[in-house]
């Protein structure tokens, strides 16, 4: 009898690794907050004892022995040998976060340990020994200068995309010391194939070495925005004091540990990932499958014995068939759909860990955590999310010196509440803090050139104005924000979602970041347009207007362009049958329809042929099936059979911005 491929159930493996991290994280929580449930610290021990189990079972001795010993530490507890205190609980959320990294690592093929991981598993050890335990070698390391460092920084390929620059980053290094490149290179990431080499990729890789007396705290603060961005190890250099190689982002490594969590389990993008269903999905999509097999059958039946005495009933037969058709499309969009609270888990330990950096009280409230949505768009708000609330801890809610002066409790609260709304889901983030400090932001805005001096704006025009790039009304950097990249990313990222984001900010009272998505990236709402013999489809998200316009009100400009006047700007117009190469096109302005779409708050004016109607678009990879094409998203099957393209609004306002700068 051959023997049973392990290999097979590693997946899950990891994927219920890190559920019951999570339930251990959520419980550890839990008892911080002051409860005296037993169950919890039942909860945490069957979680370590099951993952201890796995690993033991599929080879993975790392992790196997690692959490054997937190487990036999959580033995005295739940056998109530060793009280719970807030030391205690600091010691197993690091071991949490210990175990996140390591499975992350086994699940990539590499070593599971590393010089963290040992020297946590001593002082677990030591401690369920009995042995006095120092304070952590890591952060005694952290404090103190040493004589320099190495550093191996590695970009991913979406850095770029996040608002990231490495420059910026070597800039902010030499600030510390002298900075030596030891070495720049390609990274394994690059396609080897030039053809589909993507420009706003990164794929470079450096070896660095800094010399002079820097604290690693400093240093960790120059990579704080990078976690999940880049690979990253520093070390100590030789003949300085020794700290361990640290293998992903030391400063973000607890407040971000639970983003690890998709990538470990292979779940980080849509490929290849796994969804657990309720078995009530199942049922209901089974159920609908056996109703649209009887209404084939009848079908089949009509066609076979066909007489114009039978066209009633083959017109029931189709409306039969049309609403089997679309409950059926909303069965199988359900089971995609996943409750918003598996993000919304990871904030209570973000708000600790920030509580205590920080020196603030925050009470956190999550409502609507089981409210559902795409995976795929569930897997992408996670950063955007974070990025909110980390600013409104920040930014938002005072000291409790500066509460109390103000008449406020000295916890301030920070809401996150998730909602349907329509066809979108609408998540709020809203805090009882200072708000906007709307001086601050027009005299930084002034200083930029982006409002002229004397300009007067509106309350929302000036809310606007913390979401252009680079924007910051931070005094100096530190470690959570204040270094221009935050704000304008979260607009975008959502945007990439198909969503939108706005903030409402009333002095000394606080403010409310609300963001609304899409429930699915799958399908759309758009407007069918025509454009010579071939049809686009433009997402109506980003749709400001559609007018006709006189051949009289477009200009030339220098480089060739074209803009028209719309509500007191210019904006180039867009030739989709230029852009797309389309034949037998209208070329008269005046004939045509111009579409004003907007990304990014740029807008630009989209000429085409005639407008054939509203329609919902289930979306193809036209980059899957064909490859990628500039300015379209995707493609999909219009009411008529034919293909339609759709139009990537982002594209084509880019094209729009170089036609205007010519």
């Amino acid at each position: 009898m051959s023997a049973v491929d392990l290999t097979q159930f590693h997946k899950t493996f990891f994927e219920e690794s890190l559920e019951g991290l999570d339930a251990m994280e959520a419980a550890l929580l839990a008892l911080d907050s002051g409860s005296t449930d037993h169950e919890l610290v039942h909860t945490i021990f069957r979680a370590a004892h099951s993952i201890k189990g796995g690993a033991a079972t599929f080879g993975f001795a790392d992790v196997a022995a690692f959490t054997h010993v937190a487990e036999s530490l959580l033995e005295e507890v739940r056998s109530e040998r060793r009280a719970v205190d807030a030391g205690l609980i600091d010691l197993l959320l690091r071991s949490v976060d210990c175990m996140r990294a390591m499975l992350e690592r086994t699940a990539k093929g590499r070593p599971a340990a590393d010089a963290t991981s040992e020297a946590l598993r001593t002082e677990l050890t030591r401690l369920v020994e009995g042995v006095a335990v120092a304070a952590p070698a890591a952060a005694k390391a952290g404090d103190a200068p040493v004589a320099g460092w190495d550093i191996r920084f590695v970009a991913l390929p979406h850095l770029l995309q996040t608002g990231n620059e490495p420059l910026r980053l070597f800039r902010e290094l030499q600030q510390l010391g002298r900075l030596e490149v030891v070495r720049a290179f390609v990274s394994e990431a690059a396609p080897t194939d030039f053809a589909v080499l993507d420009p706003s990729q990164c794929y470079l890789g450096w070896e660095l070495r800094l010399h002079g007396a820097v604290a690693r705290a400093d240093l960790d603060a120059v990579f704080e925005w990078l976690d999940g961005d880049c690979e990253l190890a520093i070390a100590a250099l030789a003949g300085a004091p020794a700290e361990p190689a640290v293998p992903a982002p030391a400063p973000a490594a607890t407040a971000a540990a639970p983003m690890a969590a998709p990538a470990a389990g292979g779940g980080g993008n849509s490929e290849g990932g796994s969804i657990r269903v309720g078995i009530d999905k199942v049922d209901a999509l089974i159920d609908m499958m056996g109703e649209l097999v009887i209404t084939q059958s009848m079908l089949s039946d009509i066609g076979a014995n066909f007489t114009l005495a039978q066209l009633e009933r083959l017109r029931e037969g189709l409306a039969q068939l049309e609403r089997n058709t679309r409950e059926l499309q909303d069965s199988v969009m359900r089971i995609r759909m996943l409750p918003i609270g598996s993000v919304f888990n990871r904030f209570p330990r973000l708000v600790r860990d920030l509580e205590r950096k920080l020196g603030k009280q925050v009470r956190l409230e999550l409502h609507g955590e089981h409210t559902e949505l795409d995976k795929t768009v569930l897997e992408k708000i996670g950063d955007p999310l974070v990025h909110l609330v980390r600013n409104a801890i920040d930014h938002g809610l005072e000291m409790p010196a500066q509460r109390r002066a103000a008449g406020k409790p000295e916890t301030g609260t920070l809401a996150l509440d998730a909602h349907h709304e329509g066809g979108n889901i609408v998540v709020r983030i809203s805090d009882d803090g200072a708000g906007l400090n709307r001086e601050r932001i027009l005299a930084k805005a002034v200083e930029r050139g982006l409002v002229g001096p004397g300009q007067q704006l509106g309350d929302d025009e000036v809310a606007e104005l913390i979401f252009q790039p680079g924007f910051s009304t931070a005094a100096q950097a530190t470690d959570l924000s204040g270094r221009g990249v935050g704000m304008d990313v979260v607009r975008r990222n959502v945007r990439d979602l198909g969503g939108s984001v706005g903030v409402k900010s009333v002095p000394g009272q606080g403010s409310v970041f609300t963001i609304a998505l899409p429930l699915t990236l799958a399908i759309i709402d758009g407007l069918v347009t025509t454009v010579g013999a071939e049809r686009y489809i433009v997402p109506l998200i980003s749709i400001v207007e559609s007018l006709r316009l006189p051949a009289d009100a477009v200009r030339r400009t220098a480089g060739g362009g074209e803009v028209f006047r719309f509500r007191d700007e210019y904006l180039p117009v867009i030739r989709l049958h230029r852009a797309f190469g389309c034949a037998d096109a209208v070329t008269a302005i005046e004939r045509g329809i111009v579409v004003v779409v907007e990304d990014e708050g740029q807008r630009v004016g989209l000429l085409v042929d005639e407008l054939v109607g509203q329609q919902q678009a289930v979306i193809k990879s036209l980059e899957k099936h064909y490859e990628r094409v500039q300015g379209v998203s995707g493609a999909t099957i219009v009411s008529d059979g034919s293909v339609a393209l759709i139009v990537d609004v982002g594209g084509v306002v880019r094209l729009g911005r170089r036609s205007k700068a010519a």
